[in-house]
């Protein structure tokens, strides 16, 4: 059984922290607040919950505390949905200044609504990752624990299993932040975070899961067998089938949700239908696995071919990896060989990324696109204005 051990936290575990200086009363009272939960002296009550639960809870803590990181329920119909309220926002950026300014700790946080591990997962927007105790820019969740350790003393635990699924919105196009594949949707993008989070391993087939939930509803696949609708007697292969044929069929399940209102529908064109004639939404041709919309063939067969279909012509000769696109595996080759072919004209240092390059060159342009609100001074690069802020005007960005 894929199950933890109950126990609680000993009553003479005292979470340490370093504080940012603030002369703040109610930043001092909300500081307080935030630790009820986690923090135990001898007098105080021994906490009941799963201790490895409790290790979770106090990482995500320590990681929305000290960085701009921001938790993300789920993608919903028509945007990113808060962590904390209904909210939902089409853009990304929209849900990180929301969540900046009108939600602090985790004590309100869905993911700390769950009573065991088994489902437990959180999605973590780092785009532009950084500290906000020294301002240094991080690139993944990893590293930035491990600043926090090594640098800040704040404790960490580092004996449990990496439940958080990170996920940069630096692009148009999402795009995986571990091995830079591009997706259509947000679902199946986070479907593919699987191949990086490998903390459960189907036995039958080898694919890798985030938590024991997704694992189990994985290995449904793997039954197959005479499964026989107890309506009408129609015989499927594998449960996963008939309970589909079940819900849809006879249960007259609606499952298709309207993004733009609260209408459901029983059919995927339904509910195109309505979308069309009641919001003014519609397209041309409509995903039949993920409902996102193409307005021409070619570029409807390119999603199907890559994201669903998963067709990776393109192999690493380094790795296990395979890619869609040859301009994909290029960019990815750079992780092996570490070569840098685009080199400035200017002062002739190279780089393995025609961005990285561009980036740099910002520099001898004296490129100061960065302007400081308070004292305006400009900088070339973003992380350069934020440790200005940090250090001279005292404030987080």
């Amino acid at each position: 059984m894929l199950l933890a051990r109950i126990k609680s936290i000993p009553t003479d575990v005292v979470v340490k922290m370093e504080r940012v200086d603030t002369e703040s009363e109610e930043y001092d009272e909300e500081w307080q607040s935030n630790l009820a939960g986690f923090t135990s002296t001898k007098e105080s009550e021994k906490i009941s919950l799963n201790e490895e639960m409790n290790k979770h809870w106090v990482n995500i803590r320590e990681i929305l505390k000290w960085s701009n990181a921001t938790p993300i329920r789920s993608y919903g119909g028509r945007g990113y949905l808060c962590c904390y309220c209904s909210k939902q926002f089409v853009d990304p950026r929209d849900l990180r200044a929301h969540t900046s300014q009108s939600h602090i700790g985790i004590n309100d946080a869905c993911f700390t609504k769950k009573a065991h591990l088994n489902g437990y997962c959180i999605k973590l927007d780092i785009t532009e990752l950084f500290c906000n105790i020294c301002g240094e820019s991080i690139d993944n969740v990893e590293l930035l624990l491990d600043h926090l350790s090594k640098y800040h003393s704040i404790q960490i635990y580092t004996d449990i299993k990496n439940l958080i699924v990170p996920f940069k919105f630096n692009s148009e196009e999402l795009q995986c932040c571990i091995c830079d594949e591009k997706f259509g949707a947000f679902k199946v993008l986070l479907a593919h975070m699987n191949d990086h989070i490998r903390n459960y391993v189907c036995e039958v087939c080898d694919a890798g899961f985030v938590n024991v939930k997704q694992l189990r509803g994985h290995a449904e696949i793997h039954k197959t067998g005479s499964h026989k609708c107890e309506q009408c007697g129609k015989v499927f292969s594998t449960m996963r089938s008939c309970s589909f044929h079940m819900n849809r069929v006879h249960r007259r399940t609606f499952v298709y949700k309207c993004g733009h209102c609260s209408q459901s529908f029983k059919e995927s064109r339904q509910k195109q239908k309505h979308q069309l004639e009641v919001h003014g939404v519609g397209a041309v041709i409509t995903c039949e696995y993920c409902e996102r919309c193409f307005k021409n063939q070619t570029t409807y067969k390119i999603h199907v071919n890559r994201d669903h279909l998963k067709l990776r012509k393109f192999a690493c000769t380094m790795c296990e990896m395979r890619f869609y696109k040859c301009s994909d595996l290029h960019d990815h080759m750079v992780r092996h060989t570490g070569e840098r072919v685009y080199k400035c004209e200017i002062c002739q240092k190279a780089f393995a990324r025609r961005k990285t390059l561009r980036e740099h060159t910002r520099i001898h342009l004296d490129d100061k696109r960065f302007k400081c609100e308070h004292c305006d001074k400009g900088f070339v690069q973003k992380c350069n204005l934020r440790t200005h802020l940090l250090n001279k005007h005292k404030l987080i960005i």
